[in-house]
């Protein structure tokens, strides 16, 4: 969980800040370049507006909101929290041949960020909370199906999986917002940009999202003896539970009151970069939880438990029975 301490804008003069970096005793600024490395921040750079260090699984990860409201995490002390390194870059530990069918390296290092630190003069160089995501389920889904890894790509993989498990109940921009305190200042209108990036203004043409192995995990577990492509209709309230409900709660409740004609699909209604793709992302999870299950109520139970939900349970009084 994140440090519990308070976290202030950057709004500061230039003097104070520098001030306080003397204070805190460090010998040099984490985000600053390496021998050689002379670059100096312009003015082009977005700004992060807000600072914080991230807790997850015991790991520390530098933490920042720009001007624009993206979430950014320092490139360096991911990293560090993924291969246990000081120093190295994730193409070293991200881009390797094994892991290319599960962690598309080219896209992330094309869209790394790099953006000024007010009271420094180095650029930040980060990469955004999705992307972070993005690399440690490729991570865990690479070693979940048997990859060819090496001993020490799972043991990173291992590493990723407890920085996903830190992560999944509450989601990793609210977890950014909480350590920077950024949580203070999101715009009212917040929800309805989340609802934008997750919902399409069109529905989408009909595909294949769901995989096959969800649907043989929830026949195994519920003692289905039909054919998987005709299965019960009622599986579809364990898609809204186990699927929706733990992606996102107002993506959820939005797809409930905004239900689609009869024979459409709700997926159909979320955009191809954001929702489907976290959608497939969430199948897997619940697929890897649903392996060690012995029913189907096992598998809700550890749903509910590892997303952050408490069994809660009622006592009803009685009158005694007459004699």
């Amino acid at each position: 969980m994140p440090h519990d301490k308070t976290i202030e804008p950057i709004d500061a003069a230039f003097d104070e800040v520098a001030q306080a970096m003397v204070a805190a005793g460090g010998d040099g600024d984490p985000e600053g370049p390496g021998k050689g490395n002379r670059e100096v921040a312009d003015a082009s750079l977005p700004t992060a507006t807000w600072r914080g260090v991230l807790d997850l699984g015991g790991n520390e990860i530098d933490c920042y909101v720009l001007e624009d409201g993206t979430r950014v995490l320092s490139s360096g002390s991911t990293t560090k929290a993924i291969a246990n390194v000081e120093r190295g870059s994730l193409q070293d530990y991200a881009g390797q041949k094994a892991l290319n069918p599960y962690i598309n390296i080219d896209k992330i290092l094309q869209e790394v960020v790099k953006f000024s630190i007010p009271g420094t003069q180095w650029p930040g160089l980060g990469i955004t909370t999705e992307h972070f995501e993005l690399i440690c389920r490729g991570y865990v889904q690479a070693l979940y199906e048997g990859a060819a890894l090496t001993d020490r790509q799972r043991e990173i993989a291992i590493r990723c999986a407890v920085l996903t498990a830190g992560l999944t109940r509450t989601g990793l921009d609210a977890l950014v917002d909480e350590a920077t305190g950024y949580q203070y200042e999101r715009a009212e209108d917040a929800l309805q940009v989340k609802l934008r990036a997750f919902i399409a203004d069109e529905l989408r043409d009909w595909e294949k999202t769901f995989p096959d192995e969800l649907w043989q995990e929830f026949g195994r577990l519920t003692k289905w003896k039909g054919a998987l492509h005709s299965r019960p209709k009622w599986w579809g309230k364990l898609v809204i539970e186990l699927i929706y409900d733990t992606l996102d709660s107002d993506v959820a409740e939005y797809l409930k009151a905004n239900k689609p004609k009869a024979g459409i699909h709700w997926h159909r209604q979320l955009t191809e970069n954001v929702g489907v793709r976290q959608l497939v992302s969430r199948c897997y999870e619940v697929i890897g939880m649903a392996k060690p299950c012995d029913d189907i109520h096992e598998l809700r139970q550890r749903v509910a438990q590892h997303y952050g939900k408490k069994p809660v349970q009622f006592t009803l009084f009685l009158k005694p029975p007459g004699k």
